[in-house]
């Protein structure tokens, strides 16, 4: 156990140092998730209460596709660097080099919804300062961030990776999207914990079996 955390540890600190440097991912994901909020903003001319139920399904395609944006770059970066031979053939385990992998892949994910979260609220004059949301947030994107990193993975070692990570992608997540832009859209609305629970038991149980499910795998993904 001290292993793992102390392995995870490294790697992390690791991915956000070089972020801090090139800033590649989060400049990437921020910068196309504005793209989309001002494009919608200056598209839609609707009433206060149509935007209201247009508001979830404009937030969460935002953070989708940007964050699409930045998976696709995540081991691109590492063998640009030429260091994922070396972290390959360190003696770290594949487990702890996914839950690294997908530990970064969240932080940077979420760091860039908070920054474009304030930027939604004044676009569209919809307050999405609610524990609720930020949970519904949270949780999805950890959702995102496991199965991203694993289809992250996959798409790295084909020649049409830009094209592949999406059609990997995004046809898994539909479940947790779904329930995202549900529970989003109750919450705005004035629904509390009672209204959005199933559909939040949903987003959990997805995160879990995505979670099981890409540490297991990540290993072959990563040989072949």
């Amino acid at each position: 156990m001290r292993t793992l955390l102390k392995d995870v540890k490294t790697m992390v600190w690791k991915d956000i140092v070089a972020e801090a440097r090139n800033k590649e991912m989060v400049t990437s994901i921020l910068t196309f998730a504005i793209l989309i909020l001002v494009i919608f903003n200056f598209a839609l001319r609707l009433t206060p209460q149509i935007i209201l139920e247009l508001a979830p399904g404009i937030l969460w395609i935002t953070f989708i596709f940007s964050g699409i944006l930045g998976l696709t770059r995540l081991f691109v970066v590492e063998q640009e660097n030429n260091t994922i031979h070396g972290l390959l053939l360190s003696p770290v385990s594949r487990e702890n080099i996914y839950v690294s992998k997908a530990i970064s892949t969240f932080l940077f994910m979420f760091v860039s919804e908070i920054i474009v979260i304030p930027l939604f609220s004044i676009l569209f004059n919809v307050s999405l300062f609610n524990l609720l949301i930020f949970a519904v947030i949270i949780l999805t994107t950890i959702g995102f961030a496991s199965i991203g990193t694993f289809f992250s993975a996959i798409a790295t070692n084909t020649r049409s990776r830009e094209i592949m990570m999406p059609m990997l992608f995004v046809p898994i997540v539909v479940p947790i999207i779904i329930a995202a832009v549900i529970s989003t859209g109750i919450v705005i609305q004035g629904g509390g914990w009672d209204d959005i629970y199933k559909w939040v038991q949903l987003i959990v149980v997805f995160d879990i079996l995505s979670i099981v499910f890409s540490m297991l795998a990540f290993e072959q993904t990563l040989q072949e």
